[in-house]
């Protein structure tokens, strides 16, 4: 698995991730299913129920067995084929998943094809996607999403997750920004400070952090701030002054507003509603 400073940086990122579904069919392909160079925009995922073939992403050639879920990443050179007179019959579905700049896969590293244990669960999955039920578009797109997350999070929980070699530059720097926005919550943290952490001149850091991260630099240390807020909040006994000042909140008054505005409660209210 990643570092626990990696994870922590994977995990500001998909405080912005966007996740869409483009296609998703259950499919019997045929005896000329193969396609051998090309490089899509999105990701896919396989998951064989009966036959053969194989795929290849980059270099690296699987012969996909049913019960198993195959990933194929946006941007590499990928490849498939069948390979006999039994071609496969599998779910896929076509998706992206935006963390900022990039799809979430080109920040992260991961297996492509691993087994899946309970394949009835996973089956239905995949029918929800294909079929997503709902009784306007509105729902029926909320549901898909919400179904491909689930996919999502099922392969994720269960593959090895490594930090791509050439994104390991941006995710120091994210790390070098929480660690510092984390130790001073409590002061007035600004632009200028954060710019000269990483020796950039303001305006260009600015536009860099928003277009790496999906956030600007402000947005980003309110929702630190607002994390912190809540935690402090729902596991502390600590005054409505003493979380305001730990956040950064000279004035209770605007700590309150801002939490208000972010949440749709005051901090009272919150504590009493989620405080255990």
């Amino acid at each position: 698995m990643t570092s626990s400073k990696s994870e922590q940086a994977i995990s500001d990122l998909l405080h912005n991730l966007q996740i869409d579904v483009t296609s998703a069919h259950r499919t019997q392909c045929t005896s000329n299913w193969r396609d051998i160079d090309y490089s899509p925009d999105y990701n896919k995922f396989y998951f064989i129920l009966d036959g053969e073939g194989w795929i290849r992403v980059d270099d690296q050639q699987i012969r996909p067995r049913p019960g198993q879920l195959c990933f194929m990443p946006a941007y590499t050179n990928q490849g498939y084929s069948a390979i006999s007179d039994k071609p496969f019959l599998k779910y896929w579905c076509h998706f992206t998943t935006r963390a900022g700049a990039f799809d979430l896969f080109q920040w992260i590293g991961v297996p492509y094809c691993i087994d899946i244990q309970d394949k009835e669960r996973m089956s239905r999955l995949f029918e929800q996607l294909v079929e997503p039920q709902g009784n306007s578009a509105l729902v029926t797109l909320i549901r898909q999403k919400a179904v491909m997350l689930e996919i999502l999070a099922t392969f994720l929980e269960h593959v090895p997750v490594r930090i791509l070699q050439h994104r390991s530059e941006e995710i120091n720097r994210l790390n070098i920004i929480h660690d510092y926005v984390d130790k001073h919550l409590h002061l007035s943290v600004s632009v200028d400070e954060l710019a000269a952490l990483l020796h950039l001149h303001p305006n260009y850091f600015i536009a860099y952090f928003k277009k790496r991260f999906g956030i600007s630099p402000h947005k980003y240390v309110n929702r630190k701030r607002m994390e912190k807020a809540k935690t402090l909040l729902m596991t502390t006994a600590l005054s409505i002054k003493e979380v305001a000042a730990l956040t950064g909140f000279a004035d209770t008054n605007h700590f309150t507003k801002f939490f208000r505005k972010e949440t749709g409660f005051s901090p009272t209210e919150f504590r009493g509603i989620y405080a255990s």
